[in-house]
């Protein structure tokens, strides 16, 4: 008998699989929870390394604790009894006034634990219309609204019927958030490539999206859509208004689809507000209120929440075509519906206690308290990166000699993307093991501090440039020990590699 073949061998499935890239949980992170398991199994330290710092990934709750209402809210409508055997006073009334109200949106005999309508709840999905409404001060119907697993769902949906062949683009700013570049090349599209200018805090500039849809339609690509990620993830920059309507008109010339990724649109600092694409274009007025299709995108992972594990999110339509609507619909179907636990989530953060509630004052306080805490933390590691040798000062813009870092500050998200000059025999060091210079740099990062980040090139960057991306969630205490070791560790790593 013939030897047995797999049918499932790396040769012989799908291609665009091979194509994927995920550095955020690639490998960096790897060699990090393999370090992690040897310092637990040895009982100390590993090459003076004692613990893990993972900064490579925004997973708030490793370290913040969850907003009191909504586990709240959560433990009652999962098992509904506890508001019948718990004694008086031990949830507020307005926890379980919520609780009760989804419980009975569910349709379910006790909990979440049934399918819900393939869109969502409809309860959720007007409350959702109820937050985007009073946000843009544009009403919101029901129906252009989505529920999700997190955004990401939607935007994998999106991309799959943007997507027909190898020659549709998705114009995409780098750096970006992998999810994009993995999803394109999943479904068999051509990434176009902006470039995000980090002179000028990570701006967006309209000639620059000019420039790069202009070469892929040189080059055969019909160019469908444009992402913004708003505010940035990696860069965390939080773009002006005019900026945006600079935009939202390019897209209407070019007849491109508006992909707006605001899912960090409740982390905002240094003064700028967030305003929504949606708002944008309805200020703009006819003909882009009325033409131009958007679709923006919101999660109850980021923001002050930090809720990944459940899930939740939506995404919202404008001006799409209602015979289209009605495939995503039976798209989404195919799932059945996005998860339960999720969407209630998602209820919650965008109709969170009011005032006159009995949990306003705690939810207030937790909220201020943790985005508080994020600005801090987010100065304090900004500032500490551009001290780094070799950096110095030239109005308000850091310029770079041959062996410095430069950081431009966040007022938005919750990541920085500094830049790092690497010597050149570092860079050397780097090919001769295979490895990108900023994945180099990472590595011996890892391995000499525990401090994990990820490499510019999970992200894209322009050519000759290295970065890496850092979150700044650690908790308070142990920023500071994130700027001792990192500081420690670039100052040897120059010294060593000195040109």
């Amino acid at each position: 008998m013939a030897e047995y073949k797999p049918v499932l061998s790396v040769d012989s499935i799908n291609g665009n699989v091979k194509n994927v890239r995920y550095a955020v949980r690639g490998k960096l992170v790897l060699q990090a929870l393999e370090l992690e398991k040897q310092i637990k199994s040895s009982g100390k330290g590993v090459n003076g390394v004692n613990e893990i710092i993972y900064c490579n990934i925004g997973n708030p709750q490793i370290t913040q604790r969850p907003i009191t209402f909504f586990r709240q809210v959560l433990s009652l409508v999962e098992y509904p009894e506890l508001m019948k055997i718990c004694p008086a006073g031990t949830f507020p009334q307005d926890a379980m006034d919520r609780a009760k109200r989804l419980v009975a949106a569910t349709g379910a005999v006790g909990g979440s634990g049934a399918y819900s309508h393939s869109k969502g709840l409809q309860v959720v999905r007007e409350d959702v219309c109820k937050f985007i409404g009073a946000r843009d001060d544009v009403p919101c119907d029901p129906e252009s609204v989505f529920l999700t697993d997190g955004a990401s769902s939607g935007v994998k949906l999106i991309l799959n019927l943007l997507i027909r062949n190898e020659k549709d683009g998705i114009l995409t700013p780098i750096p970006q958030y992998p999810l994009y570049s993995a999803s394109v090349a999943a479904f068999g599209g051509v990434l176009v490539p902006y470039y995000l200018c980090e002179e000028k805090c990570w701006g967006m500039d309209v000639k620059e999206l000019e420039r790069s849809y202009k070469e892929a339609t040189a080059k055969g690509i019909e160019v469908r859509a444009l992402v913004v990620i708003n505010p940035s993830n990696p860069c965390g920059q939080n773009l002006a208004h005019d900026n945006m309507a600079e935009i939202a008109k390019f897209c209407y010339e070019k007849r491109l689809v508006l992909m707006a990724d605001e899912v960090y649109q409740d982390n905002v600092y240094g003064g700028r507000k967030f305003v929504s694409f949606r708002k944008v274009m309805f200020e703009l007025g006819e003909p882009y209120s009325k033409h131009l299709e958007l679709v923006s995108y919101h999660s109850v992972s980021k923001g002050f929440m930090g809720e990944c594990g459940k899930r939740g999110g939506y995404m919202q339509l404008e001006n799409i075509p209602m015979d289209t609507m009605a495939e995503m619909y039976k798209m989404s179907s195919v799932s059945l519906c996005p998860n339960l636990v999720g969407q209630i989530v998602t209820d919650l953060v965008i109709m969170p206690p009011k005032q006159g509630e009995p949990s306003y004052e705690l939810y207030q306080k937790e909220r201020t308290t943790i985005l508080e805490s994020l600005s801090r933390r987010a100065t304090k590691l900004s500032a500490a990166l551009n001290t780094f040798e070799g950096t110095i000062v030239a109005h308000q813009y850091r310029l770079l000699t041959s062996a410095g870092m430069s950081c431009q500050p966040a007022t938005g998200a919750m990541y920085l993307f500094p830049r790092v000059i690497i010597p050149k025999k570092a860079v050397e060091e780097a090919k001769k093991l295979g490895d990108t210079p900023d994945t180099f740099y990472c590595m011996e990062l890892l391995k000499g501090t525990g401090i994990c980040v990820i490499p510019g090139s999970g992200f894209g960057q322009v050519d000759g440039t290295y970065h890496f991306r850092t979150t700044f969630l650690p908790e308070e205490d142990k920023i500071n020990a994130v700027v001792e070791r990192m500081a420690v560790f670039h100052k040897q790593f120059m010294a060593k590699y000195h040109d």
